[in-house]
């Protein structure tokens, strides 16, 4: 992924993004202390640990290998990834946001600080909500990359969202694998470190490693925005899912698109809508599938409207269906 576990659009989707269940007989299935108290651990090693390693990151039949370096501390956490694999890819991210080095198209895409959290972060801050749409409890323990892990398993108590296993190194919590798992059991998307070293990092192992003069910048220029006021409804439609994004962003040159982000603390969807009168290529509407996303586009009163999702292709149907468009008085 460009950068940090949480996938791209250029890589989601073909589109307007382009740019990482169980059923009801869960229902009264509760989560575990012990799965409840290594969640907690888990989320806290995300923050406070400093580390460098490798990691293997595995989407449908596509593997990738990078290396990844973070410093953390009280001036706030740093992070550098390297992809190993394919075109070379360089991606750092600080407080101020995330910058992608491109090196073959001598370009660098600049990604303003937002609401995405640091790799390997895949469970909110507020896990006391987690409970009301997934069910938790221990897992097999495994070694992953030397370390002695324990794991969690966060069972979905609906049809709407996936499941996952976590695994982390029982001594420090720092998450080593997390993997994405369907209905079925199967598994969708994963990754898993295969070397890692915790502790201080020397800064220049954060350090980008191209000087990027005169390469050129393609900034995401997001800026708050309410889609409403242009006529818009968007809803998410899923329990237990809220808005935690809604704005404006520029689309490759010039074009400018809406863009509303919903997530029920472990999965998130992304809706775009982009005018189609601004498109130079046709776009092919309906679903898609990328791994753990899937994709759905249709054509809204003369817009493209794509949902993006690490959600079953039910639920992202379902919140594309249910964009509307009425023009204001």
């Amino acid at each position: 992924p460009d950068g940090f576990g949480t996938g791209t659009r250029e890589q989601a989707v073909s589109g307007a993004a382009l740019l990482l269940a169980l059923g009801c007989g869960l229902a009264h299935a509760q989560t575990s202390p012990e799965a409840l108290a290594l969640q907690n651990k888990i989320n806290q090693a995300t923050h406070k640990l400093s580390y460098t390693g490798t990691f293997i990151y595995q989407q449908g039949t596509r593997t990738e290998v990078s290396r990844i370096a973070r410093i953390a501390d009280a001036s706030g956490s740093i992070e550098k990834l390297e992809v190993l694999d394919g075109v070379p890819r360089e991606v750092v991210r600080t407080r101020e946001g995330v910058r992608c080095y491109l090196p073959a198209s001598q370009t660098v895409k600049i990604e303003r600080a937002s609401a995405q959290r640091d790799f390997p972060a895949i469970l909110p801050d507020r896990l006391n909500e987690l409970p009301q749409y997934y069910t938790a409890t221990r897992g097999e323990p495994a070694r992953i990359a030397g370390y002695d892990c324990v794991s969690v398993k966060l069972t979905p108590r609906d049809d709407l969202r996936y499941g996952y296993v976590l695994w982390a190194d029982a001594s420090s919590g720092m998450l080593l694998r997390a993997r994405t798992v369907n209905e079925k059991g199967e598994t969708i998307e994963q990754f898993t470190f295969t070397q890692l070293q915790i502790g201080p990092v020397a800064r220049d192992k954060v350090r980008p490693k191209h000087a990027a003069r005169n390469w050129r910048i393609e900034d995401a220029a997001a800026a708050p925005a309410d889609l409403s006021e242009a006529g818009w409804t968007v809803n998410a439609d899923l329990p237990g899912f809220r808005k935690i994004d809604e704005v404006r962003r520029k689309l490759r040159e010039s074009q400018m698109v809406g863009q509303v982000v919903y997530s029920d603390g472990l999965a998130a969807v992304s809706i775009f809508i982009e005018p189609l009168s601004e498109r130079r290529e046709i776009m092919r509407t309906g679903m898609s599938n990328l791994g753990a996303f899937n994709i759905y586009t249709r054509e809204v009163a003369n817009h493209l409207v794509t949902v993006v999702g690490e959600t079953p292709a039910a639920s992202v149907r379902r919140i594309a269906d249910r964009v509307e468009f009425k023009r204001p008085q």
